[in-house]
């Protein structure tokens, strides 16, 4: 077990590294984090860890394969995530454009559905089409021929760990008294920066080939 643990160390750095670098998964825990506390921020890094995973299992049981030879499959996930992130941009952009101090404390206490930001987070992973590359590569790395049958529980509950340790950490850290009066302070600037970033990434990701 130690030595299949060692050959899987790129596996997991790999991933770390991944999801430790800025995008729109990490920047949307922070966003929830800063204007919806916790809770909020916790249940949408739930549903990207779990969307991240669920990637790793398709991929390992031969999902990829059929995506990448089946170019729509991969078109249409690529459209379904490009407007996903605008849509996330256009609220980020509606958010920022707010200066009635009554509207802003009225969208901070408004009810917060766990459940829905759960299912936000998945969607945010699973529309991502650069999500299956990654995962072709960490699995075509950490699997080979003659491999042991634990590797890839190894490899799917190792990068789970990490995940959660990751996205949690930022929505802890975000979600700090400290984190919530920079939000208040600089609202407008910080909302307009997410929308800048999301609608970035999404019209990169609709006009890429």
């Amino acid at each position: 077990m130690a030595a299949t643990l060692l050959t899987l160390l790129p596996v997991y750095l790999a991933y770390l590294l991944g999801t430790v670098s800025p995008g729109p998964s990490n920047l949307a825990i922070v966003n929830v984090a800063m204007r919806q506390g916790r809770v909020a921020a916790l249940a949408l890094a739930a549903g990207v860890v779990t969307g991240s995973i669920g990637w790793a299992i398709l991929v390992a049981c031969g999902l990829s394969t059929l995506l990448l030879a089946w170019s729509k499959a991969l078109f249409v996930l690529k459209i379904v995530g490009g407007f996903y992130l605008l849509w996330m941009a256009f609220k980020a952009a509606r958010s920022a454009r707010v200066k009635n101090q009554s509207a802003i404390n009225a969208s901070a206490t408004a009810p917060v559905s766990p459940g829905a930001l759960y299912r936000r987070g998945l969607l945010l992973h699973l529309a991502n089409p650069k999500a299956i590359l990654v995962w072709v590569a960490i699995i075509s790395l950490g699997i080979h021929p003659g491999a042991p049958a634990t590797v890839l529980p190894l490899i799917a509950g190792g990068c789970a760990l990490l995940g959660v340790l990751v996205f949690g950490s930022y929505a802890l850290l975000f979600s700090t008294a400290a984190a919530t009066r920079l939000y208040l302070k600089g609202r407008r600037l910080i909302e307009g920066v997410f929308a800048l970033f999301f609608g970035a990434a999404g019209i990169l990701l609709l006009t890429r080939k």
